[in-house]
């Protein structure tokens, strides 16, 4: 990928072969007017480097066959095959994530970013709509660069010595399985929860060379050398301080829209505000590096 270099606010970049609208002050951007099944080599450079300052891109307007949602992901690196959410029919590399009228709950109404339970988190993923309710439903996401760059110099020095531990157990594992709600059959495989990780609470961004806040609230248990319970006041001030709303953009859904988020740099939530309605959607992640 491009190594792509910016500080603080978005939007200074300029593109010639695609149209950018940025969505916020620090996370988000649309790209206009442009074919994902026909890109050319400049487009997906200047692609790469939206993706690269913005954490989130948006394209809409879009008809993809789920082979043709496999070739775009291609394009950004090997596909990671979830292994907790139901993969369409025939296509293993393509996550379900849905709600179906009946349900109450959805998938991903926490903060989270995906996957940082592996030893090599996910690069980015991608979110291909297919239904959409008509009020609701957006999804939001964070700046985790905006995150780190406005903490002070001392908390900053605190930070870059400590190392958060991650875990899929106590998301996707048994105690899971014995909810018993209504996303039972949405999220399969509680026996494969057994993923363990340690990554540095700031990390240094792979591509761009920026440091960015790398914790959660959804699979962050606490940091290393530290208890859960005292690591619990610092990171929740962490998690209160991340998702302030200038760090933040929404998207509203459409069918045919897609998102493609870069996991080392974003967080994002899914609401849950279209009880009654249905909402599809193909999710493809693609895999990544150590963090460091």
């Amino acid at each position: 990928m491009v190594r792509y270099y910016r500080k603080h606010k978005i939007g200074i970049t300029s593109f010639s072969t695609i149209n950018v609208k940025p969505l916020s002050g620090y996370v988000g951007a649309e790209i206009d007017g442009i074919n994902l099944k026909k890109i050319s080599e400049e487009q997906f450079e200047e692609i790469k480097i939206a993706f690269g300052e913005y954490g989130v891109i948006f394209f809409r307007n879009q008809s993809l066959l789920p082979q043709e949602e496999i070739t775009f992901a291609e394009y950004w690196g090997k596909i990671n095959i979830n292994r907790f959410f139901t993969n369409l029919e025939g296509y293993p590399k393509i996550a379900l994530v849905s709600k179906e009228p009946n349900q109450k709950k959805n998938i991903g109404s926490d903060w989270h970013t995906d996957h940082t339970y592996d030893l090599e988190p996910a690069m980015g993923s991608i979110l291909f709509a297919h239904q959409v309710p008509k009020n609701g439903g957006d999804t939001m996401f964070s700046s985790m660069y905006a995150a780190y760059e406005s903490l002070s110099d001392g908390l900053k020095d605190t930070l870059k010595n400590l190392y958060g531990r991650h875990s899929s157990r106590h998301v996707f594992g048994k105690s899971y399985a014995e909810r018993n709600d209504d996303t039972v059959g949405r999220i399969i495989n509680s026996d494969q929860a057994n993923q363990d990780a340690i990554h540095p609470v700031i990390i240094t961004h792979p591509e761009t060379g920026r440091k960015a806040l790398f914790v959660n609230p959804t699979f962050t248990l606490g940091f290393q050398g530290w208890s859960d319970e005292e690591s619990k006041s610092l990171l929740q001030y962490l998690y209160s301080h991340a998702t302030k709303p200038e760090f933040t953009c929404r998207f509203k859904w459409e069918e045919g829209s897609i998102a493609f988020w870069d996991n080392r740099s974003t967080w994002h939530l899914a609401v849950n505000d279209y009880h009654g309605e249905r909402r599809l959607m193909h999710r493809i992640t693609i895999d990544g590096t150590r963090l460091t």
